[in-house]
């Protein structure tokens, strides 16, 4: 039976708020969650974090800057984690990327990934937005396929001024 991958809804309001989050954060990652009630099919609440890479604690990429890395705070991550049992679960991680594409990289990819390779080391998709130093270029959707063994796009976004 072939995947059946369907994006959560996310509001132009709450893609306004990332984008805000985003613009605040260039020339570094921005990054965080967005939340939802966990039987619905969208996403309503932006959870926005500290982007910690500075502390040079990426679990894959220590050595590179807040501006083309990101990693969450310990405390982050644990609220990130509290969420998942919660009626308002954490449904997609955000990060943005600052060269203005928005693509899961190699990187993305693995840390997205549990350790042991056998699907994503949380239950959420991905949204990664691409930003430059004029504008939000673009962003676009993420979700572990079973079919592929790995993620896929499922949205795209169209960028904005802010």
């Amino acid at each position: 039976m072939a995947d059946e991958l369907i994006p959560l809804k996310i509001s132009p309001g709450i893609l306004s708020d990332i984008y805000r989050e985003a613009r605040g954060a260039f020339p570094a990652e921005c990054c965080g969650w967005l939340s939802g009630p966990k039987d619905g099919d969208e996403v309503t609440v932006v959870r926005a974090c500290e982007n910690a890479q500075a502390s040079g604690t990426h679990p894959t990429e220590a050595q590179r800057g807040v501006e083309n890395a990101y990693v969450f705070t310990g405390g982050d991550l644990l609220s990130l984690n509290e969420t998942l049992e919660s009626e308002m679960p954490a449904r997609i991680i955000f990060h943005s990327h600052p060269n203005g594409q928005a693509y899961f990289s190699p990187t993305d990819r693995e840390v997205a990934t549990s350790p042991w390779g056998d699907g994503p080391a949380y239950p959420v998709q991905q949204l990664v937005v691409g930003i430059d130093d004029r504008r939000v270029v673009e962003a676009a959707l993420f979700a572990w396929s079973d079919d592929e063994n790995g993620f896929v796009q499922i949205a795209r976004f169209d960028g904005a001024d802010v």
